[in-house]
């Protein structure tokens, strides 16, 4: 259980400042964060890249960050919040490739970093027999 959530830890770490990184980037410049054009936009609903700027930074900055501290401070329903922020980065990367019409290497890293942290979120419910682990489990035993 340990290594399950130090790994969470590290992945909500490096995942969070990563995102708030790039969110900053996408919001301070929003006509060119880190050397992307907004010619990248041309199949999106945006017309810069503030608005995603604004969702990167909070929800998988920020979301990430706060996922690290529950995981820091051992709260009980970890597993979901973990689960949730997993999820939308899984999420944000499948709609950003479709938006772009693009998959980059760090669109597959991303995503596979999404995936493992869901998998390991659903473990964490697993081990601590939270909701659905309890009613899986309790199916099983029948």
């Amino acid at each position: 259980m340990k290594i399950i959530h130090r790994t969470l830890l590290i992945l909500h770490l490096f995942v969070g400042f990563g995102a708030m990184a790039g969110g900053y980037a996408a919001i301070s410049n929003p006509w060119n964060p880190l050397g992307i054009t907004v010619e990248a936009l041309k199949l999106s609903p945006f017309h810069n890249f503030f608005i995603p700027g604004i969702v990167l930074f909070i929800v998988m900055g920020l979301g990430n960050i706060f996922c690290a501290f529950l995981f820091r401070f051992k709260i009980r329903y970890q597993g979901y919040f973990s689960g949730v922020i997993s999820g939308a980065l899984v999420i944000w990367i499948i709609v950003q490739c479709i938006m772009l019409q693009a998959v980059a290497s760090l669109h597959v890293i991303f995503f596979l970093i999404g995936f493992v942290q869901g998998i390991l979120s659903l473990t964490l419910l697993f081990e601590q027999r939270l909701f659905p682990a309890n009613l899986i489990l309790s199916v099983l035993k029948k």
